[in-house]
């Protein structure tokens, strides 16, 4: 991730174009409800995307037709949830396309699929589930981007192996071999980009206490977070 352009066959990238749709539509309804009803948080949403942006070029070769880097999605996610970051992780990878030729138009929907819908949902999901348990929220912090960038590099790997089967072992064959090559760089990358959006994190509990409060991050009237200042509970 991200795959580049032109290096799925054309039904392949169709095929993920069309499976991503859906969700960046209903993250569009959901991103235009939030500004209408909330514009105060148009600044937030903007650091959310930028912070997603600026990771996700960060990349560094990988396997062929694909790089390694960190996602930034986790953050997003669990600040206004996975559709609205449906769409910024979009318009993210768009401009990438466009700008900086990482990744592709042809391989967009891919991409999207990859890091801009499953990452976020898996992370939102681990994030939620680890809160409903108590956990601090720091650590479901850190383990929500973990698993939003890892997830991510699950889905390429899946992606690859699909568009090039192992002449031998098929499609587990290959499989095995993409998610082992991106295992290397990936899960240092995923660590680094949990410990980050921690850091990030503590630095909004302390500017924009009422606007996490608001979202559901952070609730009067519960226990206090080790080293975050203020109190909360589970969203």
């Amino acid at each position: 991730m991200h795959i580049a352009e032109g290096f799925l066959p054309p039904a392949h990238a169709v095929a993920w174009g069309v499976a991503s749709a859906p969700f960046v539509v209903h993250g569009v309804r959901s991103l235009t409800r939030e500004v209408r009803e909330h514009p105060e948080s148009t600044l937030l949403l903007g650091a959310s995307g930028a912070f997603t942006f600026v990771l996700s070029a960060l990349k560094l070769p990988s396997v062929t037709g694909s790089c390694s880097h960190p996602t930034g999605t986790g953050l997003g996610a669990i600040l206004f949830r996975p559709p609205i970051m449906a769409v910024l992780g979009t318009i993210t990878l768009l401009f990438q396309a466009l700008l900086l030729a990482h990744g592709g138009l042809t391989t967009l929907g891919a991409n999207v699929f990859s890091m801009a819908i499953v990452g976020p949902w898996t992370g939102y999901a681990l994030y939620r589930l680890l809160r409903r348990f108590d956990v601090p929220l720091m650590v479901t912090v850190f383990c929500g981007a973990f698993a939003a960038d890892l997830s991510t590099y699950c889905v390429t790997s899946v992606q690859l192996a699909l568009a090039f089967p192992d002449p031998g072992s098929g499609f587990l064959g290959a499989l095995a071999k993409f998610g082992s090559i991106f295992a290397v760089t990936q899960i240092p990358l995923a660590v680094s980009e949990g410990l980050l959006t921690v850091f990030v994190m503590r630095l909004l509990v302390q500017s924009s206490k009422g606007e996490l409060t608001r979202l559901g991050v952070l609730v009067t009237g519960g226990r206090t977070e080790t080293g975050a200042g203020t109190e909360a509970v589970a969203r």
